[in-house]
């Protein structure tokens, strides 16, 4: 594992975080591979371009393709519990220019879609896994992921809801960890604190959920067994976490949805998903 040499110095913008406010932008679009290479039906966030001496010292969003329980379903059309390609490119691309725009982290412009057996998968120290909850593991990725995570890697697992999807990722991680267990983080874990000040483990819902929260008391679950959010990990034996897990709550929605509504934008967004996505990419590449 090729892990960061990348020298993350947090920007003066950042640490003004109660005057923070984000441009927004209309989203969309779908598709694989490299984000950017993704027709949309709307403008992507600017390019931009980093230091050709620390080329290889940059944070890339990879997120990984994924089978699950239904078949190889690689595509959201052939449904399934579970699916890979959810706020894709949109989330990847706005994080991406948010993490790029708010700090001095050099950041790769072009987020990439991996399959766990990708050889490249061992060049990049951050991948992302969204909605596990129909996640499975085929046999020759188990050993392989197992791997990428002692040797460096980081995982993040976002966007899944409920007893029966927690039951399905937490079986399947424990083909890859039989041997760790799965903890709750406390608010004071590092992770909530090493760029924002995250002083609440707050609920981001998806788009149309949030932008309705306002009119019905502030409903922000999308169904009744996810109530309370849950932020976990799961920690080596030297005490490094490897996994980053995001249950009952939707961090890709507030990246890729920011520009759709304006009270979730302000709400959501500006507040919660990019604050904790930000952390959680910096925690990742300095510890």
């Amino acid at each position: 594992m090729t892990r960061s040499r990348v020298v993350l110095v947090v920007s003066l913008a950042v640490l003004f975080v109660a005057g923070l406010a984000f441009a927004q932008r209309r989203s969309g679009g779908e598709g694989i591979q490299t984000a950017r290479d993704v027709p949309g039906d709307a403008e992507p966030p600017p390019m931009w371009t980093n230091n050709p001496a620390f080329k290889k010292d940059t944070f890339t969003f990879v997120r990984i393709r994924y089978h699950t329980h239904r078949g190889a379903n690689y595509w959201r059309r052939f449904g399934g519990a579970g699916v890979w390609d959810i706020d894709f490119p949109d989330a990847d691309l706005n994080l991406s220019w948010r993490i790029s725009q708010m700090t001095s982290l050099n950041v790769d412009p072009n987020g990439r879609v991996l399959n766990i057996t990708d050889p490249q998968l061992f060049d990049y120290p951050w991948i992302y896994i969204v909605e596990p909850g129909g996640l499975m593991f085929l046999d020759e990725e188990v050993p392989i992921m197992r791997r990428y995570l002692l040797n460096g890697g980081f995982l993040m697992v976002d966007d899944f809801w409920g007893e029966g999807e927690w039951a399905n990722f937490e079986r399947e991680m424990k083909r890859v960890f039989p041997d760790h267990t799965i903890v709750d983080l406390s608010l004071d874990h590092p992770i909530f604190h090493i760029v924002f000040d995250i002083k609440e483990t707050l609920q981001i819902p998806n788009v149309r959920t949030g932008t309705y929260s306002q009119y019905n008391g502030g409903v922000t679950w999308e169904r009744e067994d996810a109530k309370e959010v849950h932020y976990r990990a799961i920690f080596d034996e030297k005490g490094r976490m490897m996994v980053m897990i995001c249950h009952n709550t939707d961090l890709g929605d507030g990246w890729e949805r920011e520009g759709e509504n304006e009270y979730y934008f302000h709400e959501f967004s500006e507040k919660r998903a990019y604050p904790l996505g930000i952390n959680i990419v910096f925690y990742a590449m300095t510890h």
